[in-house]
C-alpha cells in the first residue's frame, strides 16, 4: 500500500500552490528520496506553483540552490525560502546590524546589511562553532535589550551519519531561559515565514498545501498560517510525531510521491 491518510479519505481544499519542505522530503544527506524527482517533475507537469522551503541554517541560499540543481531539479534563488534570506530582507528594511551565532558558511546570505545600525542577536545552527564565549556574549546583549531573532527554532535534525543531532532550538532555548526574553522566530515554524512563502506562490494560504516531515515545525506551522498540512513518514518523521499536534494534519502519506499521488489524484 503507497500511502497512509491521517482519518479517512481526506477533505482537502482545492489546491493552487504547493510547498515542499527539503530536507526528508525531497532529499537526506544530500541524496535524493526514491520518487522525490518524479513526484517534482509531477507536480510541474501538472503547471501547479511550487516553492521550496527549509529552515537548514548552515547553507547559504546558494549552495542550496546548486545542490538542487546537481541533482536534476532545477531552481532558481527566488523558488527557494530560507530563514537567513528572511532575516536578510528584514533587517535591511529596519536597519539593524546583525550579531551572528551561526554557521561561517551562512554569513553570506548576510552580506550588505548596515554595519552601523542597532545591534540584533541572529542565532541560527551553528553546529561546532557553538561556544561559550560566543553564547554568552550574545546572551550579555539579549539581557541589555538587543533585538533577538532565532532563524528557526528546530528541536534536531537528521543528520548526515542517519541520527537525530541537536538543532538550534535547544541553543535557543537556553538563550531564552538565561535571557528572560523570547526570541522572535522567523523560519518555520512562524506563520509568517510560510505567508511570506505562498506569497511567491501567488495563491491564498487556503488553497496552498505544506508537505514535510516535521511535524511541528513543517506541518503545525503551516496549518497556523492558514494552508493545508501534509505529513510524509520520511526523513526525521517517527511514529506518534502527530500527536503533538493541536490537530491532526490534513494527509499523511508515506512519502512524496504517494502526497503527490494523492494532492494530484
Amino acid at each position: 500500500m503507497r500511502s497512509g491518510l491521517s482519518s479517512d479519505q481526506p477533505n482537502l481544499r482545492p489546491l493552487h500552490g504547493l510547498l515542499l519542505d527539503l530536507d526528508g522530503v525531497v532529499l537526506v544527506a544530500g541524496r535524493l528520496l526514491p520518487g522525490s524527482l518524479e513526484a517534482i517533475g509531477r507536480i510541474r507537469a501538472a503547471g501547479l506553483p511550487m516553492k521550496f522551503i527549509t529552515n537548514t541554517t548552515r547553507r547559504p541560499r546558494r549552495r542550496i540552490v546548486e545542490g538542487l540543481t546537481a541533482l536534476g531539479i532545477g531552481v532558481s534563488e527566488e523558488d527557494v525560502y530560507t530563514p537567513a534570506t528572511i532575516a536578510h530582507d528584514l533587517f535591511a528594511r529596519e536597519g539593524l546590524s546583525p550579531f551572528l551565532i551561526v554557521h561561517p558558511d551562512l554569513k553570506e546570505d548576510f552580506i550588505g546589511l548596515p554595519a552601523d545600525g542597532v545591534e540584533a542577536v541572529v542565532v541560527g545552527d551553528a553546529g561546532e562553532f557553538f561556544t561559550y564565549p560566543s553564547l554568552n556574549q550574545a546572551f550579555r546583549k539579549i539581557h541589555d535589550g538587543a533585538p533577538f531573532y532565532a532563524l528557526a527554532k528546530n528541536r534536531n535534525f537528521l543528520d548526515h551519519d542517519g541520527e537525530l543531532s541537536l538543532d538550534a532550538g535547544p541553543f535557543v532555548v537556553g538563550l531564552e531561559y538565561a535571557s528572560g526574553r523570547e526570541a522572535i522566530v522567523l523560519g518555520k515554524p512562524s506563520p509568517n515565514f510560510f505567508r511570506t512563502a505562498v506569497q511567491g506562490l501567488g495563491c491564498a494560504p487556503e488553497n496552498a498545501a505544506m508537505i514535510g516531515d516535521d511535524a511541528e515545525a513543517d506541518v503545525g506551522g503551516a496549518m497556523s498560517a492558514g494552508l493545508m498540512g501534509v505529513l510524509v513518514r520520511s526523513g526525521k518523521y517517527r511514529a506518534g510525531h502527530e500527536d503533538r499536534l493541536a490537530r491532526p494534519p490534513d494527509l499523511i502519506a508515506d512519502d512524496l510521491r504517494a502526497a503527490v499521488d494523492i494532492l494530484l489524484g
